[in-house]
C-alpha cells in the first residue's frame, strides 16, 4: 500500500520535473535551429561555442534554487519552519549576488573566455555578440531558473513545469520574429533567449509571492552560514547541470586539434539532441529530490530507498526509449539545424557510438541527485566532477595513441561508463552504511 502510495506521488512529481528539463533543453536547440538554418555551419558552430557560458548562468541558478530547495523540505520535515524561511531569504541573496558578479566578470572577461573555449575569427565575432546580449539578462536567467526548483518543493510542480513552458513557447516566438523576420542573428537568439527565461522568472516568483514564500528577511548573523549550507549542496546540481557543457568545452577543445570546424559542427548537432535526453534524466532526479529530502528528514529510508527504485527504473525506460529514437532519427538530425550534407553524413555515423553511453548516464543522473537531495554533498561532488575529469584525461591520452577524431568520441563514452560504475558503488556504500 505505501508502495503504491509512493508510486502515484513519484509520477506526480516527476513528469512535471521532466518536462521542465526538457524544455530548458530546447532552449538552446531552438537557439541552434534559428540560428543554423540562418547562417549555417559557422552560426550553428559559434552558438555552440558560446553555450557553455550560458548554461554556466544558468547552472549558478539552479544550484542555489536546489540548495535551498533541499534544505526547506529537510527542515519542513523536521518542522523548523523559522529555518525554512531562512534557507528560502538566503537563496533569494545569493541569486541577486551571482546575478550581480557573473554579469560583470563575463563582460569584462568575454573575449578570452570564448577563446579558451576554441572561438577564432568569424565564429570569434559571432559568439562575442552573441554572448554580450545573453550577460545583460544574467539576473533574469538566474532567477528563472532558481526558483523553479524552490517552487517545486513547496508543492508547485505543475506550476513549475507551466513557468518553463510559457518562457519556452516565448522563446520559440522570438527566434522567429528576431532571427527569421527581423534578421537580428545570433544577437536576436539571444535576445529571445534572456526574454524567455525572463518570463519563467516572473510567472515563478508570482507563485512565491501568492504564497508568501518569497522572502528577503534573515538575520545578519545567520547570512554567512545559511549561504554557506545553501552553497555546499548547491555545486552538485550546479555541476549536474553544467556537465553536458564541460564535456562540450572539453570535446570543443580537442576537436578543433583534430577534426576542426566541421568536427565541432557535428558535435554541435549530436549534443543538442543528446543533452535533451540528459536533462530528462535530471528531471527524474530532481523530480524525486523533494520526496528524497523529505523521507531523509523523517528518517524513513525505507521509503527513501524505494523512491530511488522508481527514479532508477524510470530513468532507464527513458533512456531505452531515447536511444531508440535518436537512432531511428540519425539520418536527418544535422539537417534539422541546417548543417551541410557532409556535417549531416558524419553526424548520422558518429551518434551510434554516444548511444552506448546513454542509459550508464541516467544511472549517473539518478545516483547523483539521490546524494544531494539526502545532504550527502561530497558524494554528490565525487560523481559530478568524475566523468569530465576521465574525459579529458583520456583525450590527452587515448587520440594521440589510437587514432585522432574517433577517439575523442570513444573517451566520452568511457568516461560516462566508468562514471556510472563508481555510481553504484558508492550508492551500495551508503545503503550499506547510512541508510541501513
Amino acid at each position: 500500500m505505501i508502495q503504491t502510495r509512493d508510486t502515484k506521488l513519484f509520477f506526480k512529481y516527476v513528469f512535471p520535473s521532466i518536462l521542465s528539463f526538457a524544455l530548458s533543453g530546447v532552449y538552446a536547440i531552438v537557439d541552434g535551429f534559428f540560428v543554423g538554418n540562418s547562417l549555417g555551419d559557422v552560426g550553428l558552430s559559434a552558438v555552440n561555442i558560446a553555450y557553455p557560458i550560458v548554461a554556466f548562468i544558468q547552472a549558478a541558478g539552479t544550484g542555489i534554487g536546489m540548495g535551498g530547495a533541499i534544505y526547506y523540505s529537510i527542515n519542513k520535515a523536521e518542522k523548523k519552519e523559522e529555518n525554512t524561511r531562512m534557507f528560502t531569504a538566503g537563496a533569494n541573496w545569493l541569486m541577486i549576488a551571482s546575478s550581480v558578479i557573473l554579469t560583470a566578470a563575463v563582460l569584462c572577461w568575454r573575449n578570452p573566455l570564448l577563446r579558451l573555449l576554441g572561438a577564432s575569427g568569424t565564429m570569434l565575432s559571432l559568439a562575442e555578440e552573441y554572448i554580450v546580449v545573453v550577460t545583460f539578462g544574467t539576473i533574469l536567467q538566474i532567477f528563472g531558473t532558481g526558483l523553479v526548483p524552490l517552487i517545486r518543493n513547496l508543492g508547485g510542480s505543475f506550476y513549475a513545469m507551466a513557468a518553463m513552458m510559457a518562457g519556452f513557447v516565448s522563446n520559440i516566438i522570438l527566434d522567429y520574429l528576431f532571427v527569421w523576420v527581423w534578421e537580428q542573428g545570433v544577437a536576436g537568439a539571444a535576445a529571445a533567449t534572456v526574454i524567455g527565461q525572463g518570463v519563467t522568472m516572473l510567472i515563478a516568483l508570482a507563485y512565491m509571492i501568492q504564497k508568501k514564500q518569497f522572502t528577503l528577511k534573515i538575520p545578519f548573523s545567520k547570512i554567512g552560514k545559511i549561504s554557506a549550507s545553501i552553497l555546499k549542496i548547491g555545486i552538485a546540481p550546479f555541476g549536474l547541470s553544467m556537465s553536458p557543457n564541460i564535456s562540450l568545452i572539453i570535446i570543443n577543445r580537442f576537436s578543433a586539434s583534430y577534426g576542426g570546424e566541421s568536427a565541432i559542427a557535428v558535435y554541435a548537432c549530436i549534443a543538442y539532441i543528446i543533452c535533451i535526453v540528459y536533462l530528462i534524466f535530471q528531471g527524474v532526479g530532481d523530480g524525486s529530490q523533494p520526496l528524497i529530502s523529505r523521507s531523509y528528514g523523517e528518517r524513513n529510508f525505507a521509503r527513501l530507498k524505494n523512491i530511488r527504485r522508481l527514479a532508477y527504473a524510470f530513468a532507464t525506460l527513458l533512456a531505452v526509449i531515447g536511444c531508440a529514437v535518436m537512432y531511428l532519427t540519425r539520418g536527418s538530425l544535422g539537417l534539422l539545424f541546417g548543417a551541410s550534407n557532409d556535417v549531416n553524413r558524419e553526424v548520422a555515423e558518429i551518434i551510434p557510438i554516444f548511444l552506448i553511453s546513454v542509459p550508464f548516464v541516467a544511472v549517473t543522473r539518478v545516483t547523483t541527485a539521490s546524494f544531494y537531495a539526502s545532504d550527502k554533498s561530497a558524494l554528490s561532488y565525487i560523481l559530478t566532477f568524475t566523468e569530465p575529469f576521465l574525459m579529458l584525461v583520456l583525450m590527452l591520452i587515448l587520440p594521440p595513441l589510437f587514432g585522432g577524431q574517433i577517439m575523442i568520441w570513444w573517451s566520452t563514452v568511457i568516461a560516462r561508463i566508468v562514471s556510472a560504475v563508481l555510481a553504484l558503488l558508492l550508492k551500495s556504500h551508503v545503503d550499506r552504511h547510512d541508510l541501513s
